[in-house]
């Protein structure tokens, strides 16, 4: 038996979470569907729980214009909702002469995207803010923060429930097809169902291109190819000295080993950058090698020792090892031609930053529609 239905959002991590919400206060009848039995069982819960400040993104590009954007939203968001989060603000250090000129583009980066909060530090003015950290010049970012990812999630699975959206865990979406201006799904699980579905939305993170591969009708030159980066993460031992996050110049593939701080003011290293084949979150304690050489460069007084394997995540990218780096992909009708199907690619970072303003965008495709 198939049942009809208005809206299918795959995928209940944060990005999937927040079109639910979008959808449902649009008034649209919404379903969950996800194949993990829990929300957020993903890259979702594997970061840094940075609310990103919109600098290092090309100018125009979904990402810088979702992140400023995203980042006032969950700042409000959160103060409403009473969410654990803190602006703490963060640092970016040049360790060398050669880095100041890249320095000094971020800042112009930074305007250039709206962020027009960043002030540039002397090594004097960094040492009064962070007494450990050595570098030749740096910027102050204010508006950069952390947030209480888990607790994000389920408000804004209460907010698309209370809005009479349904969740259905452990149930994945195993293949479809996009016909006649709809879509239908075929899920798997100990319950398997048949949806015919006048929206579906691949919110599905780092399977949404193999998602979207098992739908029939959508075309092939639409859906860019799945990359895997893995981060690993080290966290510290005993008390941090730092009570703001400090990230060194960027690297290809991701911002480089940086320290962020949970609520709680316990310190993390990472992530560094991995590119695998397969999904898989093994931390291998030998990169802690790296973490001290990387992390030495700015933090001189971390001791040996101080550092323990924690967790890793996987970057959701569509561009690949040597590659420039993608934009978000926001694909609905107009882009691919496919009635009833909106799908969302490479939603690394800053997803998480940006997800408010990601479902709101949605939501605006799919009134369009």
């Amino acid at each position: 038996m198939v049942e009809r239905l208005d809206c299918a959002v795959i995928g209940a991590g944060v990005v999937g979470l927040a079109v639910a919400r979008a959808l449902a206060r649009d008034g649209r009848d919404v379903v969950v569907l996800e194949a993990a039995d829990a929300i957020g069982t993903e890259t979702s819960s594997r970061n840094s729980e940075v609310i990103h400040a919109g600098i290092y993104y090309a100018t125009g590009s979904l990402k810088a214009r979702l992140c400023v954007a995203g980042k006032a939203m969950l700042y409000a968001y959160c103060a409403e909702r009473g969410l654990g989060h803190a602006r703490c603000g963060k640092l970016i250090v040049a360790t060398s002469g050669d880095q100041t000129d890249e320095l000094a583009a971020l800042k112009r980066q930074a305007d250039a995207n709206g962020v027009h909060d960043l002030a540039a530090l002397t090594p004097a003015e960094v040492a009064r803010l962070e007494p450990e950290v050595r570098c030749v010049a740096a910027l102050h970012s204010p508006s950069t923060g952390i947030v209480d990812s888990h607790g994000l999630m389920l408000a804004l699975q209460g907010d698309a429930e209370e809005r009479g959206a349904m969740l259905a865990f452990a149930a994945p979406v195993e293949r479809g097809i996009a016909d006649g201006g709809r879509v239908r799904l075929v899920v798997g699980g100990a319950a398997p169902m048949e949806l015919d579905c006048a929206l579906a939305v691949n919110c599905a993170g780092l399977h949404a291109p193999g998602l979207a591969r098992r739908i029939g009708g959508i075309p092939a030159a639409s859906i860019p190819p799945a990359h895997l980066a893995r981060g690993c993460y080290f966290t510290l031992t005993g008390r941090s000295p730092f009570a703001r996050l400090v990230y060194p110049m960027p690297e290809p593939g991701g911002l480089g080993v940086h320290i962020t701080l949970d609520l709680a003011g316990q310190a993390r290293f990472g992530p560094d950058v991995e590119w695998i084949d397969r999904i898989d979150y093994a931390v291998d304690s030998r990169r802690a090698e790296r973490f001290y050489a990387s992390i030495r460069r700015y933090w001189p007084g971390l001791p040996d020792g101080a550092l323990q394997p924690g967790y890793s995540g996987i970057r959701p990218k569509i561009s690949g090892p040597g590659e420039p780096a993608r934009d978000f992909v926001i694909a609905g009708p107009e882009a691919h031609g496919v009635p009833g199907w909106i799908a969302l690619y490479g939603i690394e970072s800053p997803g998480l930053t940006s997800s408010l303003a990601i479902g709101a965008a949605v939501a605006r495709i799919a009134a369009a529609a």
